[in-house]
């Protein structure tokens, strides 16, 4: 499977540079020497020359691209990588329309997507109407198995439940 790992935005001088929007979390996978897929109709693939930060923003080159008019040619392309098979770790896709249940099985809700969070990512639940967010950490998702549907929350009193108490009468 292929995922999205950059999209290419404006050229950058005459060398054929352009500037990138990285979008993913294995920037890795732009390393030089890489071959990416393209949604480019003339260049199916192309192989990273450079990638580097320039003012605030992310450079790349390719070995494919020498001109500021190919360079120009390529903005809104998609970069591809192959997406990784990884214990522990899954991309949001993955996530989406998995049933969420307690540890007992109970029915909290369906996962409707996953949001970056400051210290760690939050799915979003759909408990019946209500977007609730829950830290992805272990202690609270202590199980996600995508071949069976579901993701097993260990919900803090209160994250599902409107009518906890938080002093506890």
């Amino acid at each position: 499977m292929q995922l999205r790992a950059a999209v290419v935005g404006t050229a950058h001088g005459l060398k054929g540079e352009v500037y990138v929007t990285v979008t993913t979390d294995r920037p890795q996978a732009l390393a030089p020497g890489t071959t990416v897929h393209t949604s480019h109709s003339e260049y199916s693939t192309l192989t990273m020359r450079s990638l580097r930060a320039h003012k605030d923003r992310v450079l790349a080159g390719f070995e494919e691209i020498s001109t500021r008019e190919q360079a120009e040619d390529l903005r809104g392309t998609e970069l591809m990588v192959d997406a990784l098979d990884e214990d522990d770790a899954w991309y949001p896709h993955q996530l989406t329309g998995l049933e969420a249940v307690t540890l007992l099985g109970e029915h909290l809700g369906t996962v409707t997507g996953m949001q970056p969070g400051a210290a760690q990512d939050l799915i979003i639940v759909d408990a019946d109407g209500r977007e609730v967010l829950v830290p992805f950490v272990s202690a609270l998702v202590p199980e996600v198995n995508v071949d069976e549907g579901t993701m097993t929350i260990d919900p803090i009193p209160g994250l599902f439940d409107d009518n906890y108490d938080m002093d506890g009468e």
